[in-house]
Order: C-alpha cells, then structure tokens, then sequence
C-alpha cells in the first residue's frame, strides 16, 4: 500500500507528499502530516495552533521558574512583634520583593517576661495567617531557607543560635540588640567574615529617612555635631543601652558616622545623657527618655544650619534594605560601624561604673577581644 498524504501548495493544486516525517519539499518551505508550514487544511491553521501551543507552554515554564526563584526566608526567635510586622511586609504580593518567610523557629527566653508572654502568640500568628511552617531545630530550618531573620528579643542567645546559619552559609540579618554583650557582637562578626557569611545588624530607626538623610542635607552641610534621643527603657539581663536606647545611638552614629573616641555617661532616675567625643573634634549625645513624653529624633548641628530631623517612619525602610541585603549579598551598615556602636554602649556603663569618668571605646574593644580569646582557648582544652 502507497502511503502518500495530501499537501496544499502555494497555488493550491493537490501533491503526493512523504509521511509521517518533516522534511522539506522545496528547499524553503516543510511539511508535516502532509500540511505546509502556514497553510489551512481542513479550517485549521496549523501555524497558528503551534504558536499557542509553544506560548502556553512557555508561560507555564516562566510561570513554575518565578515560583521556584522566590527566596525563602527563615525566622529565628518569634517572641517580638517584629515578626508578624516584618512577615507582613514581605510576604505581600503587592510588594514583589521576590522573597517570602515560609519557616519558623519560635525560641523563646523563660527568663524575659516581653518573650516568655508572647512567642507562643506570635507563633501561632505566623502559622494561622500567613502557613509560616513551625520547625524544631534551627539546622531544620536552614536546611528549608536560603537566608535568615534572628529575630529573638533577647540578645543574650544570638551568638549560639547564628552558629548553626553561619555553619550552613546562609546570609543573615541580627535584629536589634545585635547581642548581649560587646563580645558576642564582635565574635558573630568574627565568625561571619571567616566562613564568608554575608552579616548585618542595624535599627529599623537607621533607615527611616529623615535620619539617614541628614548625613548628606543640603539645609545642615557637613555634620559638625548633633544630639540624638530615644525612650531608654532597661532589662536586667542586658547592658543599660543595649535594651532600647540602642535606637538613639543608631540615630547618633546614622548622622555623626563612626570615628567616636570616647564617652562619659551621667544617669538620673528619668534620664540617660552620654557625651562622645570624635576623633576630629566632634561633639555627639544621647539621651535616653524614660519620663514624660518619648519619641525618636535628633538635632543635627552643621556648617550650613541646624536641623531637627525627621521622626520613626515605620519598618518599611528597613525590610526594603533587608530583602536588598538578601538579593545583592552586601550588607548595608560596616560591621566595623555596629561594634563601635556597641562599643560606646559599653563604654558608657563602664563610665558609668566610675563615676561619669571618660572611657575609651578602644579599651572596651580590647577587653572584649581579650575575653573572647580566653573563650576560645577554654573551649579548645575541653574539646582535647
């Protein structure tokens, strides 16, 4: 039996073609199942439904690639509202940040009522609303993300839960306080730089604009001094500053820059007043409120004119640097900038300690340096 087909040619008369392969009849036009590229048989354009076929295709792969390219995004410590704040944001398909929070770890401090009362709300929260999955281990959940928020309240765990994250490479941003103490602070940084791992921390206070805006303000010129405040509330497990008034000094060193010398610190029973001086002369202070009306803010002293700033403008500014960080890898604030933040935190208790005396922040550096040395030869001779 002849196993011929019909083809409909260019003028329309009736040819025997071969079946069932594609080739070319002429040298420039194809063939397949007997019908010309571009040409109807039977009420069909075959060109047509090719081309539709090859588009939904196509628009199908597109479609399960952005779905596979979103960055997943893991949570530790789920005791703060930061969490449903942030999730919020981030997870709003209005936004297209092109990153989700899709797992959490709750953590949690027995010892800090702000976190023992809130991370099972908060946690449920993050399940209910928005299908965050809950895991039991922070390797768990760096085995499911590809970047991480630690989130936890209290800053005194952050070193031993970054650990694991920094041990499975992912990028990670520390909520404030960075940590407990200066020396945590410089060894997540520490770690962080030796296995290559992309690591932040700042103040959402940092970001709003009427703060980061006054470094570089046509109304203020170059910054030649300024007086930054915040509420200063305490929490006995953390340096003084450490707790809340580490958004006031953000504020300082947002505008001032790093370069801060040394510090002397008076207490009241309302109020926190710390004096830093910069290496080139500069003046800059915090004030911590603790009475009477609170709110964020700072006046800037320049060479053009003197300024009040701007106010809290939300956590939008910062989850904007936040998904940024996660996308580029470059972190936003110099790590060299977040521990002489700490650094003037912790100088200032120690004034504190004598008195209101000067101390340097260079001292506090070298004295947590020291410490951590010592804790990791005593973790190395236990390891023996």
């Amino acid at each position: 039996m002849n196993h011929v087909r019909n083809s409909i040619t260019s003028n329309n008369i009736i040819h025997p073609v071969k079946s069932p392969a594609l080739d070319r009849e002429d040298g420039r036009c194809l063939t397949f199942n007997g019908i010309q590229k571009g040409k109807i048989s039977n009420g069909v354009n075959w060109t047509v439904l090719l081309i539709a076929l090859l588009l939904a295709f196509l628009t199908l792969t597109l479609a399960v690639q952005a779905e596979e390219k979103v960055f997943r995004l893991g949570m530790i410590g789920l005791d703060t509202s930061h969490v449903i704040a942030f999730t919020r944001l981030i997870n709003d398909p209005e936004k297209n940040y092109g990153c989700r929070v899709v797992v959490g770890y709750p953590g949690g401090s027995p010892d800090i009522p702000a976190s023992a009362n809130r991370v099972d709300k908060y946690t449920k929260q993050l399940r209910e609303e928005f299908g965050v999955e809950i895991v039991d281990s922070i390797e768990e959940l760096c085995r499911k993300v590809d970047g991480v928020l630690l989130e936890s309240v209290d800053g005194r765990p952050h070193l031993e839960q970054v650990k694991p994250v920094i041990a499975a490479k992912k990028p990670v941003f520390i909520d404030k306080p960075m940590a407990g103490n200066l020396a945590d602070v410089i060894e997540i940084f520490r770690l962080a730089k030796k296995n290559n791992v992309p690591c932040w921390s700042s103040s959402s206070l940092r970001f709003c604009p009427g703060i980061i805006g006054m470094r570089d303000n046509d109304k203020v010129g170059k910054v030649l001094g300024c007086d930054a405040f915040s509420p200063c509330s305490f929490e006995e497990h953390h340096p003084d500053l450490y707790w809340y008034g580490v958004h006031g000094v953000e504020i300082l060193f947002t505008i001032m820059g790093p370069g801060c010398k040394s510090v002397r610190r008076i207490q009241t029973k309302d109020s926190e007043f710390v004096v830093g001086v910069w290496k080139d002369g500069r003046i800059g202070t915090y004030r911590g409120l603790r009475k009477g009306k609170t709110d964020y803010g700072a006046l800037v002293y320049g060479t053009k004119g003197i300024t009040q700033s701007g106010r809290y403008a939300g956590y939008g500014h910062l989850v904007d640097e936040i998904i940024r960080f996660f996308k580029t890898g470059k972190v936003p604030v110099p790590l060299e900038e977040t521990i002489e933040i700490f650094a003037f935190m912790s100088a200032a208790d120690e004034s504190k300690a004598q008195g209101g005396a000067a101390v340097s922040l260079a001292s506090a550096i070298a004295k947590a340096k020291k410490y951590n040395g010592l804790r990791r030869s005593r973790k190395g001779r236990l390891q023996q």
